[in-house]
């Protein structure tokens, strides 16, 4: 499919899926937590991954091989890839996943900011400076009103901001870099490589790898491996590939909102005045950034 200029109807119906699966995602990161340390847990997803895209990859008959100009920023998105998911997983154990996710879904903002300076024809507009303004208060209101109670971690909300910063970095090597003339499935292979190795590497630094395992939870470590990172993520790079790289993180805008109801819905999680209200401004902000202008 040749690169559009707008996001067209297949688009939408892909994005909003692709919304639900992560939303569902963050849950599911949750209650696997309680089987394996959160870094361990991330390596061995990445490296279960890698098998799959191998055999994801023999299937369609394409190769491993990167063109040598690519090969830094490969290394590089590895690198980034792991800092994100050390970020994201440990947020989801630490913090609640309704308010890991207000803060994690806050990506378009800051993919919207480093845009301005690093990808041609993707500048900050008005309202465009408007939308980052009210999505950022949304931001800074999760982290700094802890009037919620329940499982509100400082920390936690901390790195699930570290990990949104990961994944627009992860975003803009995908559209700034060569990565953008290889295939998903490759750019895919090099960040869950990559990853499984760093995150495995470090791993024992951050305790017991091994937690209370039960058969959901391997079934969840299954899923992940599966459905999520090897057919949602290359799903999801194909679309930054096809579409405007603003116009597909917009639409992440609803795995916030549906995080929140599947936090309290599956796991009984309580939403408070804080919570609803930074939703509603980190919503409106990205709604903001990544609106089309008129014609």
């Amino acid at each position: 499919m040749p690169p559009k200029s707008q996001i067209d109807t297949f688009g939408v119906i892909s994005l909003l899926g692709l919304a639900l699966l992560l939303a569902f995602n963050q849950v599911v990161i949750k209650v696997t937590n309680n089987a394996f340390q959160p870094v361990f847990f991330a390596g061995m997803r990445s490296a279960g991954a890698v098998v799959c895209i191998l055999l994801w990859m023999k299937w369609r008959g394409l190769k491993l091989t990167l063109p040598r100009a690519v090969v830094p920023s490969a290394l590089m998105i590895g690198v980034v890839f792991s800092i994100e998911f050390i970020m994201l997983f440990t947020a989801l154990d630490l913090t609640t996943v309704s308010r890991a996710s207000v803060i994690f879904y806050s990506m378009p903002v800051w993919l919207a900011l480093s845009a301005h300076f690093l990808i041609p024809g993707d500048r900050l507009t008005p309202r465009k400076s408007l939308g980052l303004v009210i999505a950022f208060a949304g931001v800074a209101w999760a982290i700094l009103d802890r009037s919620d109670g329940g499982e509100a971690s400082l920390l936690g909300d901390l790195c699930a901001l570290g990990a949104a910063i990961g994944w627009a970095a992860t975003a803009l090597l995908v559209k700034a870099t060569p990565l953008k003339t290889v295939r998903p499935e490759m750019q895919l292979f090099y960040q869950v490589a990559i990853s499984a190795l760093v995150l495995l590497a470090v791993a024992p630094l951050f305790g017991p790898l091994i937690r209370d395992p039960q058969p959901i939870h391997y079934a969840a470590l299954a899923f992940q491996i599966v459905v999520v990172v090897t057919f949602g993520f290359i799903f999801w790079l194909w679309l930054m590939s096809i579409y405007p790289a603003s116009g597909v993180a917009s639409f992440s805008f609803l795995s916030p909102v549906l995080s929140v109801l599947m936090g309290w819905l599956l796991l009984g999680e309580q939403i408070g005045v804080s919570i609803l209200g930074a939703l509603t401004l980190v919503a409106v902000g990205i709604v903001l950034i990544n609106r089309a202008p008129k014609t």
